[in-house]
């Protein structure tokens, strides 16, 4: 909570401009690009990451595939994971996430503004549709970033057990898998100081087609997750 207030101390003069432009984009879905949108974001994220007392370590950013439209799948430590994607992936992204988020003040406007999608699980037909459409779009060259423990983890750099219908979509697209390694990322808003902090990403080598179609969902799940752990041993204490 004290570096949520120490950044909002320090961004008081920007947030007003900010707020009226997501305000501005929400009206005129229709008649601006997904791009324009998600740059904007991406900007305004930077900003935020540039004045958290945070030091970014990004890792791997070559192994990211040349071809657009994949899945970008991370493990979840907290608010901070999301920030530090949009600080180091260049390109566009869509994401799935949870239901509740659309309802957290001004997030939910962000959330809408750059069409991330979500997800009540409880509903199945729904979760098909979105998971249908997110095959489309990553055949089409869309990015997308879900998390395959379907909730952050509290346990530091500990993992929950990954999910194998995150990768229905990808599966069906016969698109790469990117497992992605944060490390420490929790650091940030969950220990509660405004200290200067040391946050990982490690973009790992893509998992392709080719060598999971074999695989079935629960297993590419499980492969996913140990790449990821390797990496959390690895570097978990390089800082």
């Amino acid at each position: 909570m004290k570096r949520i207030i120490f950044l909002v101390c320090r961004l008081i003069y920007r947030i007003p401009g900010w707020l009226l432009k997501i305000r501005y984009y929400n009206k005129h879905l229709e008649t601006t690009s997904f791009e324009e949108r998600f740059a904007f974001t991406q900007k305004l994220i930077c900003k935020v990451n540039e004045k958290s007392r945070v030091r970014i370590h990004c890792y791997g950013k070559e192994n990211l595939p040349k071809e657009q439209g994949y899945l970008i799948a991370p493990n979840h430590q907290g608010l901070f994971d999301a920030l530090i994607l949009f600080g180091t992936h260049d390109k566009p992204f869509k994401a799935i996430v949870k239901e509740e988020l659309m309802d957290v003040f001004v997030l939910g406007k962000v959330l809408k503004m750059i069409e991330f999608v979500a997800m009540d699980r409880s509903n199945l037909r729904a979760s098909m549709k979105i998971i249908k459409n997110a095959t489309k779009e990553m055949s089409e060259g869309r990015n997308y970033v879900i998390f395959p423990e379907g909730t952050r983890c509290r346990k530091q750099n500990q993992m929950l057990e990954f999910k194998g219908g995150t990768f229905k979509s990808v599966i069906d697209a016969k698109k790469p898998i990117v497992p992605v390694a944060l490390i420490d990322c929790y650091k940030v808003f969950d220990n509660n100081t405004i200290a200067p902090v040391d946050a990982q990403i490690h973009y790992l080598e893509p998992i392709y087609y080719d060598e999971y179609k074999d695989m079935n969902s629960t297993q590419i799940a499980q492969y996913v997750q140990a790449r990821i752990a390797k990496c959390i041993e690895e570097n978990e204490n390089k800082f």
